[in-house]
């Protein structure tokens, strides 16, 4: 240590001696006047360079002794520093997913990553939903629903996010009937047995493909187009002739009379599958863990909760001309919020919003309290298999590393959006 440390000061020496004789050297080529120049202990130029060239030595010799420290550790245990162990069977079995034990770790760890998109997909938006209806919520001339609003966020912003996921998972979810030894009489069963609920898992209807299903699909995606055709035909109306545009309403339409029509024109291209429970085993349907579900309804609800606040003060920044020129306009609350006061407030919100973003897809590692076979779940169960820890927390931050500037460079791309262009 003592001689890295003599070598990065000879170091320092000689960057100075070279800084100098080269500034002599173009000094005296280019017939500079340097007469009034301070001597370079006291050039506020040559202090600045000397003092950011210390600060990145004395880096490069902290991370140079972090690393020398961490591979005397792993050359005394034995341990290996590559990935090869990424190709071998990685032991772990994960629920309702047909991946064996046997498969490669690289495998499993995709599949984490897989569930922890998951819940990033769905829980994210339900929290700004969540969000914004508390938020206007607490802004409410209604006193009970805004006292009940003001209780929501003071709650639930003030307690750890991990014990709301403890309590939504066994206060909650594990009170549905068990699913161990689970039979169709044992099993929750609302809407004539159209969905089940158990504590492990729940089911609802899906859409099974016949004959023509393939057709089917082209056709919907057609539709898809023809309705925002018709979205973007019936703004330009709007923006020319000042008449109601109803675009939601005629393109939703136009999408449901092609999707009815083809269906019957191609005779029925596909049916709805039931689920059910035969003899232990979930058959039809489309299944969700209830784990999972835990997990994102808990974090949405914490994060909404943080939400709502961010939602409120965007709206009070809101001048209060504008709500009262939409009064004046005879807007109903609703129109006001939804044409006047949202899109203003939205501009304002989003990049805090940002930040909730980021905070719950770090969140989701949480879900290893539960049992989910997320990412960090599935990295602390190759722990148990005794596989290299260094390597695979690399891995884990990586992954995490990746989520948040996917998201980051999602709300930045929405938020330049969102912004008014000067001219």
């Amino acid at each position: 240590m003592f001689q890295r440390v003599g070598i990065a000061v000879a170091a320092l020496v000689a960057i100075a001696v070279v800084f100098l004789v080269v500034r002599a050297v173009i000094d005296r080529v280019t017939g500079r006047d340097t007469s009034d120049r301070p001597p370079p202990w006291r050039d506020i130029n040559v202090l600045h360079w000397a003092a950011q060239i210390v600060a990145l030595a004395l880096i490069v010799l902290l991370a140079d002794w972090l690393w020398t420290n961490f591979r005397d550790r792993t050359d005394a245990i034995g341990l290996v520093l590559n990935f090869d162990f990424l190709s071998q069977p990685s032991g772990v079995s994960i629920a309702d997913n047909a991946l064996s034990p046997n498969a490669p770790i690289r495998d499993a760890i995709a599949q984490g990553v897989k569930n922890t998109f998951l819940i990033i997909l769905l829980g994210i938006p339900l929290s700004v939903i969540l969000g914004t209806i508390i938020g206007i919520s607490r802004l409410s001339t209604n006193w009970l629903l805004r006292k009940l609003a003001t209780v929501y966020v003071e709650f639930f912003r003030n307690i750890p996010v991990l014990l709301v996921i403890v309590f939504a998972w066994g206060a909650v979810f594990l009170r549905f009937p068990s699913s161990a030894g689970q039979t169709a009489e044992r099993a929750w069963r609302p809407l004539n047995g159209w969905f089940i609920f158990s504590n492990g898992r729940f089911a609802f209807p899906s859409i099974v493909g016949l004959d023509k299903f393939s057709t089917y699909r082209v056709i919907i995606v057609v539709a898809i187009i023809v309705a925002i055709a018709v979205l973007i035909w019936r703004t330009s109306v709007f923006n020319n002739t000042g008449h109601p545009h109803h675009r939601v309403r005629y393109a939703f339409s136009s999408f449901l009379a092609i999707s009815i029509i083809s269906f019957f024109a191609l005779g029925a291209p596909f049916e709805m599958s039931k689920p059910d429970v035969v003899e232990r085993i979930w058959v039809g349907g489309f299944r969700m863990q209830m784990p999972y579900v835990a997990i994102m309804l808990a974090l949405a609800i914490y994060t909404a909760s943080h939400v709502s606040e961010i939602v409120r003060g965007s709206i009070l920044s809101v001048h209060k001309g504008q709500v009262e020129a939409a009064q004046a306009l005879a807007l109903s609350g609703f129109q006001r919020y939804r044409y006047v006061v949202l899109p203003q407030a939205f501009r304002v919100a989003f990049p805090p919003l940002i930040n909730q973003f980021l905070n719950y897809s770090k969140n989701t590692s949480l879900a290893v309290a539960i049992g989910f076979a997320e990412a960090t779940s599935i990295v602390f169960n190759l722990f148990g298999q005794s596989q290299p820890a260094p390597q695979l927390l690399l891995i884990l931050m990586l992954v995490y590393l990746a989520f948040s500037l996917l998201l980051s460079l999602f709300g930045n791309f929405v938020n330049g959006r969102l912004q008014i262009v000067g001219r």
